[in-house]
């Protein structure tokens, strides 16, 4: 998982390992064929460049990574919504994926729980080896398709589950072995990587195959695969977030407030969508446990603290519809 590619089909000391004249040399005219895996011959001699003139090259790199997301937000925003309705049945949204890839989406997992309150349960990120290979490559793990389907078994997978494969080179073992495994079960599948008419794509219900081109280093997909990966899985946990109902508007309502940092953050948001007092402000967070939603909906619709949780939960947590209902009745 540290190599050049998110699948590293060479890996030495794997069980039924190829030798250097057989499928060694079926897997490089296949990576021949990827285009992040592409040499640029302008670039050989790039090391000779002065630091700034590499910054700037990589930087011009970079800047054309939102356009290539947004020739497939069609599909990202069909892939969002079917997963958001997944969600509001209850099911978890679950990213597998090796290597650089893997560990995005372990990183996009973490940070839902302190932005939207979510339960660690309900976004998951699988990476190819378990935690220990967030930090250390694990041999051959990126290889096993039935290393994905145990890890999914391992959860539980349900019909209303989403499984999100990740891969720059659409062709890494682990993340087509969720999809596949997680599309047998019943669960939405989507799959989400750097090269066109790959076989991820293929395997998924929802392909989104986010065409980065060649890196600035030959093969090195934590560069704009990465990036273009990152953006991606912040449309579909942010997004999805938003259709169930975590935020009122751009405000972070479901905001964990573990932290001083947060605390400070939960009272501005209040005051942002109340335009209320500091004193006002303090007594609805008192009034509901500091839960910033509850609190919002205690100035807005000038109700107590158990009445805004029984409104919010008659509302499936959606603070406009909780609002609608205090001012019609």
């Amino acid at each position: 998982m540290t190599s050049t590619t998110d699948a590293n089909p060479d890996t030495p000391g794997t069980t039924g390992a190829p030798d250097a004249t057989g499928t060694y040399g079926e897997l490089r005219a296949q990576l021949a064929t990827l285009t992040t895996e592409a040499f640029r011959p302008e670039l050989a001699e790039i090391d000779r460049l002065a630091t700034q003139e590499i910054a700037r090259i990589m930087n011009g790199e970079d800047a054309t990574v939102p356009a290539a997301v947004a020739e497939r937000l069609p599909q990202i925003a069909a892939a969002i919504d079917a997963t958001a309705e997944r969600m509001a049945r209850g099911g978890r949204l679950i990213y597998a994926g090796a290597g650089t890839a893997g560990r995005l989406g372990v990183l996009d997992a973490s940070e839902c729980p302190p932005t939207f309150n979510t339960d660690p349960s309900e976004v998951v990120g699988l990476i190819a080896g378990g935690p220990s290979a967030m930090v250390t490559a694990v041999e051959g793990a990126e290889d096993s398709k039935e290393l994905a389907a145990a890890d999914l078994d391992a959860l539980k997978l349900t019909a209303d589950d989403t499984v999100v494969g990740i891969s720059a080179s659409g062709r890494t073992p682990y993340a087509i072995g969720a999809v596949e495994h997680a599309r047998e079960q019943g669960a939405l599948t989507i799959g989400l990587s750097c090269n066109a008419d790959s076989a991820l794509a293929a395997a998924a219900e929802h392909g989104l195959e986010i065409v980065t081109g060649p890196e600035l280093l030959t093969g090195s997909t934590r560069l704009k695969a990465g990036t273009a990966q990152k953006l991606v899985l912040n449309m579909i946990s942010t997004i999805t977030m938003i259709r169930l109902g975590k935020t009122y508007g751009n405000l972070m309502v479901d905001v964990r407030a573990s932290n001083e940092k947060l605390r400070a953050r939960s009272r501005h948001i209040v005051s942002l969508a109340t335009g209320a007092s500091d004193a006002t402000i303090e007594a609805a967070l008192t009034a509901t446990d500091g839960e910033v939603k509850n609190a919002i909906l205690v100035v807005l619709g000038q109700v107590d603290g158990p009445t805004a949780a029984r409104l919010l939960t008659e509302s499936d947590g959606h603070l406009r519809a909780a609002l609608a209902a205090v001012h019609t009745t």
